[in-house]
This record gives structure tokens, C-alpha cells and sequence, in this order.
């Protein structure tokens, strides 16, 4: 996992955010809409706190443990050791059931940060026992971060976002408006608000901008909640047969009429539906209840 150099800049913004949503899409395909609700629970503060007092190593093995808890790994034993790196942290990832994870040095003097290095390198686990991989590092590194996020421990990973006139700091790929829309995606679905618990008020900044951002995907035509130029943009497509900005949705011709092809907005699944009017619809995955007007 990386972590941004001191005095660098860091990236904001969206870049990654196609990737992101197939991350989200890729969760619900392995897990079941059942096995996402698992995870309806995100760890709490306490499970990571991490004091200055406390043994370095005992105090690392109690959180991985916490950790491994968390995503539901019970077999799954950690092994933490510290040592110089170009990166924040690396996993081995064997058959198991023992995993040997190492944290960057720095991690010794900046102990409140080691909860969030774990959240990611112990998604790595899960995702391995799941089987579930994108290709090329820089897409599976932000299916770790997503899946770290998505599924409640990720929070850690934004909260250790901190940037001043001349320092900065961000662990793992996604940008913090990112880690922000992946959360807010999360408290959506749960009915949960992460913010009390940031510690740094960056991450409190860019979770309000993922959530603004979140959001937006409710109030994309054809959903009903699209507010009036995007109904309007959306009929004026309908007659061309024009897609949507971005690919937000598309019309085919099938052989009963017209369909249009649109994104989930919680699973990011395409679903597609006869355009017929005010319908309602069932994700084919996530099984959320969409109103349309098509």
C-alpha cells in the first residue's frame, strides 16, 4: 500500500472512480447481497485506539485481530513486524492460515495510524480467500481500498488523511474524495454516519465531498429522483436514441420496443428495462427497489 511523501502533494478529485464502482459491483457478485449485510457493523474506534503507552508489537497484533475479526476471518492469523520500506505496508499472501504482514518503520512512531495500514493490508487477505482479484496492481490495489471502505473498516484509511502548508500525508490509492464517496455509498446503504469518528478534519472535508458526490448516482434519469433538466435531457435522448453523459445509461432496441440500460446506484449493476413510463424496478443484484420513469 502507498502513502504519499512528505511535502508532496496529494491528488483530490475523482480520478478513479469507473474503477471504484466496479470495485463496489465486484463485492456484491462474490458476496450476495447477504454477505455485503454482514458487514452492516463498522469497527469501532476502540478496536483500533492505540496509545503511545502501549507495547508496540502487542499493541500491532491486537489490532490485526481486531482486524481479522472484522472481515471475518477466524482462521486467519496475523504476524506483524516492522521494518524499512519504500511503502506503507505488505502482506504475504500464502495458502495460510498464517499471514505475515509488514508495516513501514515510521508506523513505530506514528502508532495511531497502524489501525488504518492494517484495515487495507488484511482486505488483501479477504480478497484473496475470496478469490476475487482485478488485473494489474493499480486496480487491485483500489478494489483493496474500496473493499476496505465498503465493507466498515476502510474509515481508518481517510481519517488518516492529514495536509498543511507544508506536510501531507494519505495512505492507499484512492484520493480522499474517493475514500469520502465510498463511505458515504456505505452510510447510505446502512443508515450510518462515519464522521464523528475523524479524527482529522481533512477527512471530515473530503467525506462530505464523496457524499455530495454519492449522492448524484440516486438523481441520474431514469431515476425518478433526477431532478428536472436531467428528465429533460433524458426525454430529448429517448426521441435520438442518444446515450447519457458519462454512459449513465443507454437505450437499446429489443425485439418487444425500446429498453434503456442504466447503473444501480447502490451495486453500480446495469439493469435494463422496457421504457414504458413510471416503473419500478429490482436491481438484479444488490435487490433494491429503484423508481423510474422511463
Amino acid at each position: 500500500m502507498p502513502e504519499s511523501p512528505r511535502r508532496s502533494p496529494v491528488e483530490h478529485g475523482f480520478p478513479h472512480l469507473d474503477t471504484v464502482r466496479s470495485a463496489i459491483t465486484a463485492l456484491y457478485r462474490r458476496l450476495s447481497v447477504d454477505g455485503v449485510e454482514r458487514y452492516a457493523t463498522s469497527l469501532a474506534p476502540v478496536d483500533a485506539a492505540f496509545a503511545d503507552a502501549d507495547d508496540l508489537h502487542l499493541g500491532a497484533q491486537r489490532v490485526a485481530r481486531a482486524m481479522v475479526r472484522h472481515y471475518r476471518l477466524p482462521d486467519a492469523r496475523m504476524i506483524v513486524a516492522f521494518r524499512s520500506m519504500e511503502h506503507a505496508g505488505s502482506v504475504e499472501l500464502a495458502a495460510g492460515p498464517e499471514y505475515f504482514v509488514e508495516l513501514n518503520d515510521r508506523f513505530r512512531t506514528h502508532r495511531r495510524d497502524i489501525g488504518a495500514a492494517l484495515s487495507h493490508e488484511v482486505a488483501h487477505v479477504l480478497l484473496h480467500r475470496l478469490g476475487l482479484e482485478f488485473p494489474g496492481t493499480r486496480d487491485n490495489e483500489i478494489l483493496t481500498d474500496t473493499t476496505a471502505a465498503y465493507l466498515g473498516a476502510g474509515w481508518l484509511l481517510l481519517d488518516a488523511f492529514r495536509e498543511d502548508a507544508v506536510t501531507s500525508q494519505k495512505l492507499g490509492y484512492l484520493t480522499p474524495e474517493e475514500f469520502g464517496y465510498v463511505l458515504a455509498k456505505r452510510a447510505l446503504l446502512f443508515g450510518e454516519d462515519p464522521s464523528p469518528w475523524f479524527t482529522s478534519p481533512q477527512a471530515y472535508t473530503a467525506y462530505t465531498e464523496g457524499r455530495a458526490r454519492a449522492l448524484r448516482d440516486a438523481e441520474q434519469p431514469p431515476l425518478t429522483a433526477a431532478g428536472w433538466a436531467g428528465r429533460r435531457r433524458y426525454a430529448r435522448d429517448r426521441r435520438s436514441g442518444a446515450g447519457g453523459q458519462g454512459g449513465s445509461y443507454a437505450f437499446e432496441t429489443a425485439a418487444d420496443g425500446l429498453r434503456v440500460a442504466f447503473p444501480c446506484p447502490i451495486c453500480h449493476q446495469r439493469n435494463r428495462v422496457p421504457v414504458r413510463g413510471r416503473v419500478r424496478v429490482r436491481c438484479a443484484l444488490c435487490r433494491a427497489v429503484l423508481d423510474c420513469t422511463t
